[in-house]
């Protein structure tokens, strides 16, 4: 059973299709930004990542911890939620990978699911998120995108209902055109 960490301190989580979408940036930046703002930031990181934590940290002033579920077992991962989020006005948690990538385990055994996943991939971003009730901002490398890039949010908002796409940021943006037509596309989904 997984204890919820909802509506202890608001969160958001910052994930993308793939990596190498701009994830670490945008959440680093995010952070120092309401750092900058005033507001006492709590960083989190899915995974077992060492480097992005450290840049969390720099940015908001308080250590950036990992959340893990394949390395303590998604019934830990609220309490170390709630654990590091304390004393903050918000917790900003950076995804792995793409949103619903995690650990890969034998559908016809279940073994190591370390927690019900559901069709989350264990340890993904989703299945964190999912865990800690927060709402996802979907970080999208717009570069090579047009009109197909609302078929890609389609997908993402589509794919599984119980994880909350709540916004999306457009990186790699070309031009004022492109800016046009990419918001055209995703005011469709």
């Amino acid at each position: 059973m997984v204890i919820s960490a909802r509506a202890s301190t608001p969160a958001v989580v910052i994930a993308a299709p793939s990596s190498g979408s701009g994830k670490t940036t945008v959440t680093t930046g995010l952070i120092g930004a309401l750092r900058a703002a005033g507001h006492r930031v709590a960083p989190f990181k899915v995974g077992p990542d060492y480097i992005d934590p450290g840049y969390h940290a720099v940015a908001a002033g308080r250590p950036g911890r990992n959340l893990d579920p394949n390395l303590v077992g998604a019934e830990r991962i609220a309490p170390l939620f709630a654990h590091g989020a304390a004393g903050a006005d918000i917790a900003v948690v950076e995804g792995v990978m793409g949103v619903f990538d995690g650990r890969i385990v034998d559908s016809d055994s279940g073994s190591g699911t370390g927690g019900d996943a559901g069709s989350l991939g264990v340890g993904s971003t989703a299945h964190v998120a999912s865990i800690i009730g927060a709402p996802v901002i979907l970080v999208v490398d717009a570069a090579g995108h047009s009109q197909s890039l609302a078929a890609v949010l389609h997908g993402f908002l589509s794919y599984d209902p119980s994880v909350s796409i709540a916004g999306v940021i457009l990186n790699r943006v070309g031009s004022p055109r492109h800016e046009m037509v990419l918001r055209q596309a995703a005011a469709r989904v």
